[in-house]
């Protein structure tokens, strides 16, 4: 199974008067960053969250967003603070004394000090509360991981068909190599003859340039590993994701395959394998561009 980092997954869970709704949306990252929007009244939970969510993610950057609503009248209720009224009173009162002035004060009045009546949230049951959350996150988890997943395929089949086209280069290089040896060998005879013009020509000499030649431009164990990475990150593809994800490991190859492409150019002196060369690198660059997607 290959995932893609990019992903979205939408949850709406009602449970008796309250509504949880949980929205994932995520993209490429190097390490898995998730961040959680959220009310504050929800902060207890973020840990368990947080835990729950990692079974649907091992990498990328993850946006969470969780809302809540509460439909029940005992949401909230008014909180009569007795203590702070009774001493708004005595200082009142002591006020009246002091001056010498009547205490006209009404309840009406003593009511609109500040703290002599709040607004208080009922606690929450934090038990119901977590198993709304907890359904809410596993169903939005479940097609968000879905969406990485369809994601993943069509980055699969782009990939294996990428893959096809630098082996098929590799190979074509490989095949050339023996030739230009044979090629240098002929037009270093023709050089040396129409040098020496009816002389004999010095095989053990000409032997030793050809050698000499072949040494410098030989790519046979570039080819050898190339085609190595390249079957080993077709084979990393279709085994599919493993419990740290494969995308690193998929990076990896990618990087290696360039350097053995620069080394193919490298020591190329033909035109026609420079050209496979460079098709090669721009392959690689692609499948490099797609392995950042991959988890």
């Amino acid at each position: 199974m290959v995932c893609s980092m990019t992903g979205f997954g939408r949850s709406e869970v009602t449970e008796g008067q309250r509504k949880y709704t949980v929205e994932l949306k995520s993209v490429n990252n190097r390490y898995l960053d998730i961040n959680i929007k959220m009310p504050k009244k929800f902060n207890a939970f973020e840990s368990a969250i947080r835990a729950e969510l990692k079974n649907y993610m091992k990498r990328g950057k993850v946006d969470v967003f969780i809302s809540y609503e509460d439909f029940s009248e005992s949401e909230s209720r008014v909180k009569y603070n007795k203590a702070i009224a009774e001493e708004y009173l005595t200082y009142l009162n002591q006020m009246s004394s002091d001056f010498n002035l009547d205490n006209d004060v009404r309840v009406s009045v003593l009511s609109r000090f500040p703290e002599v009546f709040t607004m208080e949230e009922e606690e929450l049951d934090e038990k119901e509360v977590w198993s709304g959350i907890r359904k809410a996150l596993d169903e939005a988890g479940t097609q968000f991981l879905e969406s990485r997943k369809k994601e993943g395929e069509f980055l699969c089949k782009d990939l294996s068909a990428k893959l096809d086209g630098m082996l098929e280069n590799v190979e074509y290089i490989e095949g050339r190599s023996p030739e230009i040896i044979r090629e240098y060998k002929v037009r270093l005879r023709e050089k040396i003859q129409d040098l020496l013009e009816d002389k004999q020509v010095d095989e053990n000499r000409l032997a030793m340039e050809v050698t000499i030649y072949a040494d410098k431009v030989c790519v046979d164990e570039e080819i050898t590993r190339l085609r190595s990475h390249i079957l080993a990150t077709r084979q990393t593809l279709s085994d599919g994701d493993d419990k740290d994800g494969i995308g690193r490991k998929l990076d990896f190859l990618a990087q290696e395959m360039n350097r053995e492409a620069n080394t193919i150019l490298s020591k190329s002196t033909d035109l026609k394998i420079s050209d496979r060369g460079i098709s090669l690198k721009t392959d690689i660059e692609k499948v490099r561009e797609q392995i950042q997607n991959i988890e």
